[in-house]
């Protein structure tokens, strides 16, 4: 059954909540929602005292390694990282204390993906330990996996195939729709309902949740197969339509 999943999202050594269009390496173009004064470690300890699984920390850019290392340590084994993972550092990262680590653009060199990639991970940690982050941009036709903190879209789509003939190398896949990340405008519905027909392993999506009644809607369009994941509006975050409770209540209400 679809749930809520946390995020802790960590740029330049601060956990922040940022309009996912706007990152790239100019931090003149950067829009931010939000920056706490807290370290990431207190998010961590929010997620795990409120048995808030399967939570996400991802490193946007440079500077983000020791913060990321703080929220391991305050719930070993109990969250996933992304940000930078390749096959040299994926087992780094586990032996840290993430419960799995989440790989997007090292799959994708020059835009293309490379099977070839994926297998080192594959290697290095395990299926169960991986998490493809296939975060995606919509175009006309579809949407199309994106890359470098979401400003690169390489050549693959998201779609049935893709998610088939990747699945049989991770537990579970991460999806942002960056259009609308940051926005709190609403979610991608005809991705989210897509994701819910093409699901065979767990997905989690995120971009535009701005009600707690998008939780209700996810489940409604995927038939409760895909969670959802909550940034700017929630009020951890600074956010003002989403109480963070009200998750935790969601939650407890599907077991």
């Amino acid at each position: 059954m679809t749930k809520f999943r946390g995020c802790i999202d960590i740029h330049s050594g601060q956990v922040k909540q940022i309009v996912g269009g706007t990152l790239s390496d100019n931090d003149s173009t950067l829009k931010t929602n939000f920056t706490s004064t807290h370290p990431s470690s207190h998010f961590s300890r929010l997620y795990r005292e409120n048995n808030v699984t399967g939570c996400h920390v991802i490193k946007l850019g440079p500077g983000c390694d020791e913060a990321a290392e703080e929220a391991l340590k305050a719930w070993e084994n109990g969250l996933q990282i992304g940000g930078g993972i390749n096959d040299r550092n994926a087992k780094h990262w586990i032996d840290m204390g993430a419960e799995k680590v989440i790989i997007t653009s090292y799959l994708f060199p020059d835009g293309k993906f490379s099977r070839e990639n994926l297998e080192k991970v594959v290697k290095e940690v395990g299926k169960e330990r991986l998490v493809i982050d296939l975060s995606c941009r919509r175009r006309e036709n579809g949407w199309w996996v994106a890359m470098d903190r979401w400003q690169r879209i390489t050549e693959t789509e998201v779609n049935k195939e893709t998610l088939d003939s990747l699945s049989v190398y991770c537990s579970e896949f991460l999806i942002h729709a960056a259009d609308v990340e940051g926005l709190c405008r609403g979610i991608d519905e005809d991705l989210v309902k897509k994701l819910g027909e093409w699901a065979t392993i767990p997905i989690t999506y995120a971009g535009g949740a701005y009600h707690i009644d998008d939780l209700k809607r996810v489940k409604e369009l995927s038939n409760g197969k895909v969670d959802l994941t909550y940034g700017s509006a929630l009020d951890i975050f600074g956010g003002k339509t989403v109480k963070f409770e009200e998750c935790v209540a969601w939650n407890k209400d599907q077991e």
